[in-house]
Order: C-alpha cells, then structure tokens, then sequence
C-alpha cells in the first residue's frame, strides 16, 4: 500500500512541475506578498485565501516565509522540539525533559506513549480551503541509506467542495546496528458546505505503521567505550548491542465525521446561531512486539522460542451536540458521548495458578460541553466532560482566559483539573515474558491532576510563563524490588513547577534568540524527573541577496540541560521508565545552519551536533542509548500554488 501512495504523489509532483506557473513578490524577512498570479491572468488569488482549518475550526494561512521558528520545526515531527530529546536515528522515539500533565479526556489512552510521537490523533488533523490547487513537499535526508518524505496535495472542486490527500513515508537504517526505522503515514481530509450554509461536513481517513528494530541499546562495556572517546569505536557499527533480533510495530487507523446543520444561521438572525450536530470516529490499532528468540534481557519466558506479544484496541464514540451563539453571550455548546472500546489479547494467561484476564471491553455515557465569549479585551474559552456510567469514572474541566492590555501586551490564565483511569497498558499487560504480564484494572485508582498557569506575551519584551502542577495517584513505570519494569502508583502527592522565558533580540541583520526554562519537582523526587534548566539559544544573521531573489541566513544554535536521572526506555513495552541510577545531561549540542528561501521553496542545511568531537562523548538520549554524533543533513519545503 505504501508503494502505490507514493506513486500517487511522485505522479502529483510531475503534474505540478509541469503546469503550476506562479508569480511572487518579496518583502522584508522573507515574506511574500499577498497575491497569487496564476497562469490564467484572470484569477488573482491572495496568501491569505488559502486556509488551513484546525480541528477546533480555528483558522490560519499557508505561510511560505523563512523563519528562525521554521528552522526549528524542520524535523521528523514537523513541530518546535524544545523539551524533546530525540534518539540516535530518524524515526526512533524522543525522551521527554518536560512533562505536560493537563488533560481534556476522561478515558484512557492506549499503551506504547513512545511510539505515538509521530501518530496523528484526531487533534492533530487540517482541513483546507484554498482558491487554487495546492501542493507541499517536505523533504530531509535520514541516517544512512534512507529518506524522510512527506507530500501534501489539496484542492477545491468548486466553493463548497474541498479534499486533501497527504503521505509521510520514512526509511532510515541509522549509525549503530539493528536500529532501522521505517514510518508511513496517510491522511486523507474533505470538507463540504452547501451553498445556503445549512449544512457543513468534514471527515478524515488516516492509516499509519511506524516499525523501529530494537536492540536494547548499548551493552554496559561499551557504555564505557563509547565514552572513551577512542577512534577505534568512532565507527558506531562495530558495537554490539544488547540484542539484534527484536522489532516494534504500531499500526492504526481512523475514520473520522463531523457534521452539523444549522437550524439558524447568523445571516437568518442577526445576533442568534442555532445548530445541532454529530462527532463519530472508530478507530482500530494495535501494537506488536516480536524477538526470534527468548533474551536473557527481559527475564524468563513461558518458551525459549520466538516472542510475539501483540495488543489491540478498537476505539468506537460518538457525540451528539446542540451549539448556541449569541453576539452578546457567545457560544454554547452542550453534548452527550457515547464511547465503546474493546482492548486486549487473544489469551488468557496464567501464572503460578493466578489468572490473568485478556479483555477489558465495555461502554462508557458522558455529558460535556464548551463555552467561548469575547467581552471587551476579555476573551473565554472553556470546556468540561463527565462519565455518568460505565467502567471508566473520569472527568475534566479546562478553563482559559485571556486579556489584551494594548497592541504589544497579552495576558494568559489557565486552570486544568482532571481524574482518569491510567493508561490501557498499565491495567492490564500479557506477554510471552513473564515478567510482563499483570492486571491492575481493580487496583489502580484514577489519576488526578490540577495545573495552574499564567502566561505574559510581548514581542517588545518577553513572554513569560508558570505553571504549577498537583499530582495524586501518579501511576509510572519503573524497576521493581526484583528489577523487573512494571507500572506503580503511589499515594505521595507531587508538586511540579515549570517557569519560561523566551526573547529575540535584533541588531540590524544579527539577532539572538533565547528560550529558557526551570523546572523542579517541590514534592515526590525519584518520581517525576525532570532537569532543572533547559536552554536554546540562536545567533543568526539575516538578508537579502542577488537584488533580493534569495533570502538567507545562517547561524548558530546552543542545546543544553542540566544533568539528571533521565528515564531509561523499555523497547518490549515502548514507554519509559523512572530510574534513579544513572545521571544523564551537562553536555552541549551545537548546530552550524544555512537556510535559504528562493520564491515559494525553503532550504535547509545543517551541520549537527558539530561540537560532539572535541566537548566529549559523553551524550546520551536515555541510559545506554547514544545521542546523535556530528552529521550535516539537509533537506527543503516547497510549495506550489496551480
């Protein structure tokens, strides 16, 4: 299937080459102006035109400008990594040195929280409206024989009437042995209103496989050896993992509609809207691990034989809404959800005569809703779910507020309380390992957490932000009395505060930009780990050249965090786990950059991790995992307006 999507858009790619014919002008710092001249002289289309829906249908516009913020989402996630540590190769999963505890959902997630960095949840997709077809390409090269890709195409069919189509194909080998990463992800969208705006649709089908060999990382010998620093270990291939014969496997997907029709619609009444709508989605994944033999690494086994452990969840909910809106009380909606969820294995197993369950299967009936209201600079926005019934109790409120001092000053509030179940893999686990088999579906209580932030934004001064997080019942994974990872929930109550700073400073062509955040856990150490500072900073020079047909600039970023017990990582569950053994951190990463746009097309070079040579090799993403050492990757965007 991956093989025909990508001939789908090599196809697209040629159409597009041959017939888009697209005039642009430039402004300062990149940008373009906001007409768009097609082939056709008769239709002038505008930058701002061709609009990118959110799944909360707040809207934005395809921006083509070139960005020191571009620079920094111009990775395997597409998004600012800041607070993230990725592994030695493209496609691997990433460590977290912050951790986000607000929560709008009242159920559980499915397991493997690793391997879901680059999964495409319903939040996370786009619906488009645009005057003219258009196309984006993402290209990046990877770590050794491989690509990262990710082709996008929309078009209008008439006013009404749009459709997306959209694959992200990864293959990357990477420096150390038997850690190849092989990723796709299909996204295909349409939206449709009728000419009277009674009705309005909008639905997503998305299929995605993100497959990662795992060895376990390095052995504790050649821990040492790597950081020896010595040239016979600079070729990281001649080191010999914990074990080369182990896989990972997520794979998913979703069908996804939205509707509603509006009984009144604001141009029927002034100052009234009144609609009444569905939210229906099912979505099937499962995750798979699978060894060709027993290893000594995770313990016993029920068979020396090959492990194939494999979990699955089908995810059916449905949501009906009544939305109000008024120019004086805003908006309101109310709904009522109906969620079904089917998790488990094939087996029942059982363990020196104690039986572990294979299912948990049943329903759950909610009631939630939202409200948005601007009242003068004010602006309001919150949502709230409740579980009435079924086996899953939960429940959350979120609640933002916002104040526009003057035209530079911004004032931000936020209070999120929730209480839910842990994740699926924590109640209830099997595997041919021993070890790794429990059922705590009656013994874990819900989480509950409580975060309170506030935020100033000002580009002429800073923007500035705290948050302070309540945690009870935090439930983890982490090695056991008889160093077995298992998941634990503890009574001890933890406080978390995290305070940023992020400022760009501007000196004619040169600038400076700084982004910097404390952390510390007040209450519960050695279970919620965090560095206590993390820092980017980014000197960068600007400008155009060649009578402005060519924007660049090019500097120099600094990466570094404190030292700390980082999280070790599981490869059989896909999760982290707290330890408190090894420190990890107190090394510097710089990248060397040069980016260009030329018209519609960003260029990205980097020389990464330069200083990894001669600051020391003592740079790891978890215990036993390697960061990545010096390479020069390159890669660019280009979009095409028809």
């Amino acid at each position: 299937m991956n093989k025909v999507f990508i001939v789908v858009f090599v196809m697209l790619f040629n159409v597009c080459t041959i017939f888009c014919q697209t005039k642009l002008s430039r402004e300062g710092n990149g940008s373009i102006s906001d007409t768009l001249q097609s082939k056709n002289k008769n239709k002038v289309a505008k930058i701002e035109q061709y609009l990118i829906i959110g799944a909360d249908r707040d809207t934005t516009y395809v921006d083509t400008t070139l960005s020191i913020k571009k620079d920094y989402k111009f990775n395997y996630l597409r998004e600012d990594e800041f607070g993230l540590l990725p592994f030695s190769n493209l496609g691997q999963t990433y460590n977290r040195l912050i951790h986000d505890f607000k929560d709008n959902r009242s159920l559980p997630l499915f397991g493997a929280r690793a391997k879901h960095f680059n999964y495409f949840e319903a939040d996370d997709i786009n619906y488009y409206h645009v005057p003219t077809p258009l196309t984006e390409l993402f290209y990046k090269t990877a770590f050794e024989q491989g690509q990262l890709l990710d082709a996008f195409f929309t078009v209008n069919t008439s006013e009404q009437f749009n459709f997306s189509v959209a694959y992200k194909g990864l293959r990357s080998l990477g420096k150390y042995q038997h850690i190849l990463t092989s990723a796709g992800n299909f996204r295909f969208t349409t939206n449709y209103i009728t000419k009277n705006q009674k009705y309005q649709a909008r639905a997503h089908v998305v299929m995605q496989d993100i497959l990662n060999e795992e060895n376990g990382g390095l052995t504790v010998e050649d821990v040492e050896n790597f950081k020896s620093g010595d040239p016979e270990f600079i070729d990281r291939s001649v080191f010999a993992p914990n074990f080369e014969n182990a896989e990972n496997n997520l794979e998913g997907k979703r069908f996804y509609l939205d509707h509603q029709y509006n009984l009144i619609k604001p141009s029927d009444s002034l100052t009234n809207s009144l609609s009444i709508g569905q939210t229906i989605s099912f979505e099937d994944k499962y995750y798979q691990f699978t060894q060709a033999a027993r290893s000594d690494f995770f313990g016993e086994a029920f068979l020396n034989l090959k492990i194939n452990d494999k979990v699955t969840l089908e995810d059916f909910s449905n949501r009906f809404f009544v939305q109000y809106q008024n120019q004086t009380l805003g908006q309101l909606q109310f709904n009522a959800d109906y969620n079904k969820y089917n998790y488990g294995y094939d087996a029942i197993t059982v363990i020196s005569g104690e039986r572990i369950v294979n299912r948990l299967k049943g329903s759950v009936f909610g009631i939630g809703g939202s409200y948005k209201n601007t009242i003068g600079g004010f602006h309001l926005d919150g949502t709230f779910g409740l579980n009435l019934s079924g086996d899953f109790s939960g429940n959350y409120i979120d609640l933002n507020a916002s104040y526009k001092l003057n035209s530079d000053f911004n004032v931000l509030a936020n209070l999120n309380t929730s209480s839910k179940s842990p994740n699926f893999n924590m109640l209830l686990h099997q595997s041919d390992y021993l070890n790794y088999n429990w059922d705590n579906s009656a013994g874990f209580e819900n989480i509950q957490s409580q975060n309170l932030g506030f935020k100033l934004v000002s580009d002429r001064i800073a923007t500035a932000g705290v948050e302070y997080t309540t945690i009870n019942n935090h439930t983890y994974f982490a090695k056991d009395i008889t160093d077995n990872v298992k998941p634990m929930q503890t009574n001890q109550t933890i406080n978390y505060v995290k305070i940023n700073v992020s400022k760009e400073f501007k000196f004619g062509k040169f600038a400076l930009d700084n982004t910097i955040m404390y952390q510390n856990v007040l209450d519960g150490e050695g279970l919620l780990n965090v560095p206590e500072l993390i820092t980017r900073n980014t000197i960068y020079f600007s400008d155009h050249l060649f009578k402005k047909a060519l924007f660049l600039q090019t500097g120099i970023t600094l990466n570094y965090f404190t030292s700390y017990a980082m999280d070790a990582y599981d490869p059989l569950l896909a999760e982290f786990y707290v330890q408190n053994q090894t420190t990890i951190g107190d090394f510097p990463r710089l990248d060397f950059f040069v980016n260009a746009k030329i018209r519609q097309t960003r260029i990205f070079i980097k020389a990464e991790h330069f200083n990894a040579s001669f600051t020391g090799y003592d740079y790891f993403s978890a215990p036993n995992n390697p960061y990545r050492d010096f390479t020069i990757r390159f890669g660019l965007v280009w979009n095409f307006f028809l």
